[in-house]
């Protein structure tokens, strides 16, 4: 059984894990193009890959997803809340602005006077009337919703940009992809708590607190094997859940993000600190070197710890914590830590 980190922190991640053949892709939050970079540094065939699994719908986790869905033709595995919330992230949505909505409701003033008049005129008019348009119910649901944000002063919703579209060319669309976004070449939904399996890999899937749709981690193992390996990064701390999912693991990728007071002396804005620093924000040095002080059970063969802000964080400060929790259990055969890295892949893990 194989991970391979391709990329961890807050402008991307993807990982990758392999067993008996079969290979999977968790998130996917770099271009596409930079994906298939990264692939072919670590030796890694794309089109060897069988599906692609979504921890939340955060654009550092799905950057590159529909690009390389399409090109590689695989399904998409999400739970239902995460797959809405990406749909409404991607989509484009129009809005309306305030003077236009004004003219729009006379518009519609004016057409139900008509209508109204059209009633008591002779019938020739009748025909003519009948050209007026006039806004049905959903019409005007879809009016009310596209109208929400520029009311606000907040103009229209930002759109996630694939810069890789260029890979798709328009010959090699399907007509479905050109006008819809959002398309993918199969979308399966699991939900956390139920296990599932692609190929020869079973997935236990388990909720993560971060303030997404629907966010989880996820713990890995073959179906002929005793070795298993979590992914648990992006969460504002560490439930009882989370303790009981991440035993008995053999690989650990976990969440070290900021030093606390990195932190709070950083460029961020004190909204973006409040947000990191909740309950459904970051992990932070000192959070997951109490995890492993207090609950980890010293089991793993490999720890790694991801998701590293570069702002607000330095790879020797979360080391430093994490190894000072561990302790004496550290070994050459076990608990041995790495670091991943923004830039660049990490050297397969291979059990």
């Amino acid at each position: 059984m194989q991970m391979t980190v391709l990329a961890s922190g807050s402008r991307g991640n993807a990982t990758i894990i392999a067993a008996a053949g079969t290979r999977l892709l968790v998130d996917a939050g770099l271009s596409c193009r930079e994906l298939l970079r990264r692939m072919a540094m670590v030796g890694v065939d794309p089109a060897e890959l069988d599906a692609i699994l979504i921890t939340h719908e955060h654009l550092d986790h799905v950057a590159g997803l529909a690009v390389l869905a399409r090109r590689l033709g695989i399904p998409v595995f999400f739970t239902e809340a995460t797959h809405r919330a990406w749909v409404r992230m991607v989509k484009p949505r129009t809005t309306m602005t305030y003077a236009k909505w004004l003219d729009h409701l006379q518009a519609e003033k004016e057409a139900r006077a008509a209508v109204t008049a059209s009633q008591h005129a002779p019938a020739h008019s009748f025909a003519a009337v009948a050209e007026a348009p006039v806004l049905t119910a959903e019409d005007e649901i879809q009016r009310n919703a596209s109208i929400s944000l520029q009311e606000a002063g907040q103009g229209s919703a930002p759109v996630a940009v694939d810069e890789d579209a260029e890979l798709e060319s328009a010959a090699a669309l399907p007509a479905k992809a050109k006008a819809d976004p959002t398309f993918l070449p199969a979308v399966e939904y699991f939900r956390a708590g139920q296990s599932f399996s692609i190929g020869a890999i079973e997935i236990d899937p388990f909720t993560i607190p971060h303030d997404a749709a629907d966010p989880c981690g996820f713990v890995f193992h073959a179906r002929t094997e005793s070795i298993r390996m979590a992914v648990a990064t992006d969460l504002g701390y560490i439930p009882p859940n989370v303790k009981l999912a991440l035993k008995n693991v053999d690989v650990l990728l976990l969440e070290s993000n900021h030093d606390l007071e990195m932190l709070k002396d950083g460029p961020y804005p004190w909204s973006v600190k409040q947000r990191v620093l909740s309950r459904v924000g970051h992990l932070s040095n000192a959070a997951c070197a109490e995890f492993l002080l207090r609950d980890y059970d010293g089991g793993a063969h490999t720890i790694v710890l991801g998701h590293l802000s570069e702002q607000n964080n330095l790879p020797e400060l979360a080391r430093l914590a994490a190894e000072q929790a561990i302790g004496g259990r550290m070994s050459l055969l076990g608990n041995r830590l790495l670091l991943a890295a923004q830039d660049a892949p990490l050297e397969p893990i291979c059990l």
